[in-house]
């Protein structure tokens, strides 16, 4: 047993499931321990108390595979497990990173005669049966060692991963997929809201989007997903507009201005989460205020 996953949360308990599932046994870490015996019982991964324990239960070169939220608890997990490794074991950081904190982690790793691989993954809670989408920066040595793992991990042993390049590559290329998830996600909200109100239709959106699903030039997962919640809530009443951005399209509005590549569509999406989470409540009251300042208009109070 040479590879062991530290982070057992939605997306790293999957994975370590679906490794399960095809005959591949690891070591397991979480914070809370418990978590890692009850994934070991249902799954027969070896759980291990401490990232101390992890490492010593694994015959090297070992792979240290890190699922874990990025920023902070990334570089503690590191401040810990990098002085217990030996030369020539392989790092993963599978979290949602910045590209641009791979090369100096690749660098720290180094100095331990470490190497270090950066990976994006995508597929949700849905990646334990259909697979997931990885791409994964590093050398060719350590995209050679990791192959058996990602031809497990994926949809299939010959789809849904890719060695992209050096490090750095993986993250990067997952932060752009994720800019192209948000303008996507973006373009059937507005249109499903287009008809929503048009009430003398009396459109039944869950039927158009059910349509759509087949031979439409917009058939996709996302339109899947979103036939599935249409068909038992139309009104979506109950569900606050408020919508949670995790980092990546931020990275990816940036990383458009400093290479200079206009992504309208992708930023304008950001804008609109942002929106719905209130942040543009006071310029909203600075537009109304100017307009009753010219023309008189009322003013609606809160």
């Amino acid at each position: 047993m040479e590879f062991g996953l530290v982070g057992l949360g939605r997306m790293g308990g999957n994975m370590a499931r679906r490794l399960a599932r095809k005959d591949i046994r690891i070591a397991v870490n979480n914070r809370s321990h418990e978590v890692s015996v009850t994934l070991a019982a249902e799954t027969g991964h070896q759980a291990c108390a401490t990232p101390a324990d992890l490492v010593a239960a694994l015959q090297v070169p070992r792979i240290i595979w890190l699922m874990l939220p990025a920023g902070e608890a990334t570089e503690a997990a590191l401040d810990t497990i990098l002085p217990l490794l030996s030369p020539g074991d392989l790092v993963v950081d599978g979290a949602n990173a910045h590209f641009k904190d791979d090369a100096p982690r690749a660098a720290r790793c180094a100095e331990y005669g470490v190497e270090f691989a950066d990976a994006g993954v995508s597929g949700g809670v849905w990646g334990l049966d259909n697979g997931y989408c990885i791409m994964f920066g590093g050398t060719d040595a350590a995209a050679a060692r990791l192959k058996p793992y990602m031809e497990a991990l994926a949809p299939t042993p010959v789809t849904g991963w890719l060695h992209t390049g050096p490090v750095g590559s993986g993250h990067y290329v997952k932060m752009v997929h994720n800019g192209i998830e948000y303008g996507m996600m973006q373009a059937f909200a507005e249109g499903f809201a287009l008809m929503q109100s048009k009430p003398d239709f009396e459109l039944d959106l869950a039927a158009i989007a059910e349509l759509w699903r087949h031979g439409s030039v917009v058939r996709s997962w996302l339109l899947d997903l979103t036939t599935d919640f249409l068909a038992s809530d139309q009104t979506l009443e109950t569900i606050e507009p408020f919508v949670q951005d995790s980092g990546e399209g931020r990275w990816t509005a940036l990383a458009s201005v400093e290479q200079g590549v206009p992504t309208p569509v992708m930023t304008l999406a950001l804008m609109m989460r942002l929106t719905s989470q209130g942040k543009s409540d006071y310029a909203n009251k600075m537009l109304a205020k100017m307009r009753q300042g010219f023309g008189g208009h009322t003013v609606k109070e809160g």
